[in-house]
């Protein structure tokens, strides 16, 4: 090799892992930093909300918060947030938006939670559950326990409001093209590096127990660690993004306020039924919609049961806190290396191949999981030999199923799923993408809870429902394998050039009209 050649070869493997010029240092750094200060908050408030309400209240809470609390209050937020983009600035608006966040979980360690026996109506819970059956004992709590369920529907929002909608929002408005191609994967390696800080933060927080004096609640004073870290990380959000709109956005290098006014093809807002009826003209957007209606349901089945198996196993909640610090260290790491895994699957084995391989792991994992929860009796002798238990061993093979389904969704799911996107025309790639949003992503995060609801309501307990989850969650892996198979001979038709066998995605010109 050359001496010329040398220098090419180097430039263009730096490029491939480092493709960003000195200069934009000053954009990117900032932004990095951003994103992973709201990821660190998002992997301590997810782990966190999760210890205070199972421990508290059992997981049969978990299908009711999740569809009486945190839908509708992603509803209000959203118009409120809507209401006030029409009257304050968009500078003012982030800060209006995150402030009530960070005041809200300092309140909580400081003032509420201290307080927790004093604010809590034990009394007319008890009265209400008298005459309730026992399957709506997890209704009940999230009115028992209501400081904890409000944290969990603010823990909850932090990922939709402040990751998804905030900054992705911001770094959408400020990223120019070039800029986002060679950005936003570095960013996405950011959120997995926050995994990677704060489960071991969380972890060395949650067994300080062995460090206090007796006498010491040691949950508050973890609880007072972790809400302060969250805190001092979303003033450090704020502080970046200050001095970002004053150092960055008027340097004409990085943002030009005159791109904003530039004409975009906007994004149809498309009501339900809407939605219901433009998947009804097009198997191959229907195809694509069951996947994500198929993800949803079954990660929420798995994990409500998961989390029901973790509180038998560790019913202090500075131990469960712990374990599932390790848990987010893991599923750091894991995603991190599932994603250059991913990368080399969908280049070398094909689109069908990578996009079977999320419901094919869930599968696998899920029957092991779901046969251990359920037949741990008739194993426990056998188990013995390897000096465990059976509880333990579904603990971990929950644990290996939402590692492996997280990192197959972030490094194949999601990747193949925007493929299928592609190959469609400008109308339906945009209405069909609109369509999918609405009515794929309701009914993938809400359904598993209105199943497990109407199972508690019928059999009362997260233990007595098992066997009925792991069969619809069977059901719907098998379904959602015959819409990636029917997905990819319509994918394969359309990126061949085999207009023929393409499927017809056609909306009648009087409808439209109309």
């Amino acid at each position: 090799m050359s001496q010329e050649t040398k220098p090419a070869e180097f430039g263009k493997l730096r490029s491939f892992f480092w493709p960003v010029h000195s200069y934009e240092l000053k954009k990117l750094l900032p932004m990095f930093v951003m994103f992973l200060c709201i990821s660190f908050n998002y992997t301590i408030l997810r782990d966190t909300k999760d210890t205070l309400v199972i421990t508290a209240s059992g997981a049969e809470t978990l299908p009711f918060l999740k569809f009486w609390g945190v839908l509708p209050s992603a509803v209000i937020f959203m118009l409120v947030y809507a209401k006030l983009s029409n009257i304050l600035s968009k500078e003012k608006l982030f800060y209006a938006a995150i402030a009530p966040f960070l005041i809200f979980f300092a309140l909580f360690v400081y003032v509420l939670y201290p307080n927790r026996e004093l604010l809590h109506p034990n009394a007319s819970a008890d009265w209400i559950q008298s005459f309730l059956p026992t399957g709506l004992t997890g209704l009940v709590d999230c009115y028992r326990n209501w400081t904890y369920s409000v944290f969990y529907i603010l823990s909850e929002l932090w990922g939709s409001a402040v990751l998804s909608l905030m900054f992705w929002g911001f770094a959408n408005e400020i990223s120019r093209v070039h800029e986002a191609k060679r950005f936003y994967t570095l960013l996405g390696l950011g959120a997995n590096v926050a995994l990677l800080l704060s489960g071991p933060a969380i972890m060395y927080f949650s067994n300080i127990k062995d460090r206090l004096p007796p006498g010491v609640d040691p949950w508050q004073v973890s609880l007072n660690y972790l809400m302060s870290m969250v805190v001092v990380s979303g003033l450090i959000v704020i502080g970046i993004y200050w001095w970002m709109n004053r150092n960055v956005l008027n340097d004409p290098r990085f943002y030009d306020q005159a791109d904003e006014k530039k004409a975009k093809k906007s994004k149809p807002k498309m009501g339900l039924l809407e939605s219901f009826a433009f998947l009804a003209k097009s198997k191959y957007i229907l195809s694509i919609a069951i996947l994500v209606i198929s993800y949803g349901i079954c990660i929420n089945l798995v994990e409500v049961t998961w989390k029901g198996q973790l509180k038998l196993q560790y019913p202090n909640p500075n131990d469960y806190n712990a374990f599932m610090g390790a848990f987010s260290t893991i599923t750091g790491a894991v995603t991190i290396i599932m994603m250059f895994i991913g990368g080399w699957l969908i280049r070398k084995k094909g689109w069908g191949f990578a996009a079977m391989a999320t419901p094919v792991v869930l599968l696998i994992t899920g029957v092991g999981f779901f046969s251990f929860v359920i037949f741990r009796d008739n194993l426990a002798s056998m188990i013995a030999y390897i000096g465990t238990t059976p509880l333990m061993l579904a603990v971990l093979f929950g644990m290996a199923q939402n590692i492996m389904s997280k990192s197959t969704k972030y490094s194949l799911f999601d990747p193949t799923k925007e493929m299928s996107y592609i190959p469609l025309d400008q109308e339906s790639k945009v209405k069909g993408k609109a369509a999918i949003d609405v009515v794929g992503a309701r009914l993938g995060k809400s359904g598993g809870s209105i199943i497990q609801q109407g199972l508690l309501v019928s059999f009362g307990t997260i233990a007595a429902i098992t066997p009925y989850v792991a069969i619809l969650m069977t059901g719907f892996i098998v379904v959602w394998l015959f819409a990636v198979k029917s997905l990819n001979r319509q994918f394969l038709a359309l990126t061949s050039g085999d207009k023929a066998a393409a499927p017809a995605i056609k909306t009648e010109p009087s409808k439209v009209a109309g």
